[in-house]
């Protein structure tokens, strides 16, 4: 006889939504989904400030088991990933097992099972699939007076949409991807537009045309088609993107710099500008840039690129260390995420009492991006040192999810009732990705998101087949399974 088990999903974003999808077709039915929020759809969700998109190819950020032939762009636009998010989780009845607005606070292992502390109760599971993702955290900068700004100011994440930018002077900090799309979007919009740049940013100028109706068309009545050309962009976005970036001396990396390089020299018609808008970097040392028009967007007479380190906010705007004071009427904070944060703020204890807090007090890790040893039957979708950096996270999500279940038939079988890596598969599996970080290109000369407290990169340093081969099938001899 096989074991029921009873499975909580945290979280109802695209990896929820996914974990949720693929437990009910490996024939676990006792499934809940916990989502803080009242509704689905985790990033694309939360994320709704003017210019939001995608810089993965939209036909392969998308579930391979619900391929969508209606985008509209070749990069989706935010909203409309929110609502294929929703179109999937509809059509394979997701919410029927989510609880919307409710958040889980606590985890403890206790007596073989989760026991879990909600804000609307307690639960009980023998699994626990955690798919919290990366980007949920926003990072907010301290700058010294930033609560005495006078007018609105928020977080690119926590967009109010209830201020009114026409004819505002605006100032966006930060040049990461959401400052970028941010300003290509509103510059024409705004009376002025300040954007302080702390860092440089590679900025690789990539058109997003639109999809036609006639190739949308050919997709809908030809699934075939649909399937090879999502074969053929994954493949493209791994050989020109992907592996390059983890290869610093590989000629698909020399490729991606000219390329990068040919942007700004093209794009910036300024020699002053353009001098300013240069890193002192590599290209995808940090996280790489994509836009259609942000060069364009910096040549308004209404942008200004300030270079000078802020000092402090004031009533009235923006002072620089040159003393100088950037009049403002709205403030934006385009300054990314926590991305350390993972599960936390939630309180998780494992086997024996320990907290994984405890665990993590340096930095997050897990064996292979999804266990922790000492947390039995607890699976991170996404999690610490995975392939966060330069693969589609959908495709990185289902292949994680296809892992776990091979681990999940181990307990349904009978065969263990506790499964979770062992601390020497985790420790080996650390060394050995340290040691391939130093490879990549994200430890030659700047400072990111990317890197740890060590400075080591916390992201996958090997190709994508090579993940794709690790998630095939999980080495047994790698986890305790207690019987």
């Amino acid at each position: 006889m096989r074991r029921k088990l009873r499975c909580v999903v945290v979280g109802a974003g695209m990896a929820g939504i996914l974990a949720a999808i693929r437990l009910r077709e490996a024939g676990f039915d006792d499934v809940t989904v916990y989502e803080k929020d009242a509704r689905l759809g985790g990033t694309w969700r939360d994320n709704t400030y003017p210019g939001v998109a995608c810089d993965v190819p939209s036909h392969l950020y998308s579930f391979s088991f619900s391929p969508n032939p209606g985008w509209s762009h070749d990069f989706s636009p935010g909203a409309e990933i929110c609502r294929y998010l929703e179109t999937v989780a509809e059509r394979y009845d997701v919410a029927r097992d989510v609880r919307f607005g409710t958040e889980v606070t606590a985890m403890a292992f206790e007596g073989g099972r989760w026991r879990i502390e909600t804000s609307a109760g307690r639960d009980v599971a023998d699994v626990v699939v955690a798919a919290t993702g990366v980007l949920h955290q926003p990072s907010i900068p301290d700058i010294e007076g930033l609560d005495t700004f006078s007018g609105p100011v928020f977080h690119s994440a926590r967009w109010d949409h209830g201020v009114r930018l026409e004819g505002s002077r605006l100032g966006v900090v930060g040049t990461g991807s959401s400052a970028v799309q941010i300003t290509a979007a509103v510059v024409d919009q705004v009376r002025e537009l300040h954007l302080f740049q702390r860092t440089a940013q590679w900025v690789l100028t990539v058109p997003n045309e639109p999809i036609d109706d006639v190739e949308r068309t050919r997709l809908a009545a030809d699934p075939a088609a649909m399937l090879a050309l999502r074969a053929d962009l994954s493949t493209f976005f791994e050989e020109s993107f992907a592996n390059a970036v983890v290869d610093a001396s590989s000629p698909a990396m020399a490729h991606l710099e000219e390329a990068c390089r040919t942007s700004l020299e093209e794009g910036v018609r300024d020699p002053v500008l353009r001098e300013r808008l240069r890193p002192d970097y590599r290209a995808a040392c940090k996280r790489l840039v994509v836009s259609p028009n942000f060069y364009d967007a910096m040549q308004r007479d209404n942008a200004h690129l300030v270079t000078e380190r802020i000092a402090r906010i004031e009533p009235e705007g923006v002072r620089t260390v040159d003393g100088e004071l950037h009049y403002l009427d709205v403030l934006v904070l385009a300054t990314g995420f926590r991305v350390d944060r993972f599960l936390r703020p939630m309180q998780v204890v494992g086997e024996g009492g320990i907290a994984l807090d405890e665990v993590w007090a340096e930095r997050p890790s897990a064996y292979l991006a999804v266990s922790v040893p000492g947390f039995p039957n607890l699976f991170l979708l996404n999690g610490p040192n995975g392939p966060v950096g330069n693969f589609s996270l959908i495709e990185v999500a289902e292949l994680q999810m296809g892992y776990v279940l091979q681990l999940l038939e181990e307990l349904a079988a009978g065969r263990a009732a506790m499964v979770s890596a062992t601390r020497d598969a985790a420790e080996r599996f650390e060394a050995s990705r340290v040691e391939a970080a130093q490879r990549t290109v994200w430890v030659t000369g700047c400072s990111s998101w990317y890197l740890d407290d060590r400075g080591i990169p916390a992201a996958w340093p090997w190709t994508f087949d090579r993940f794709r081969a690790e998630m095939a099938s999980p080495r047994l001899e790698d986890f305790d399974l207690v019987p």
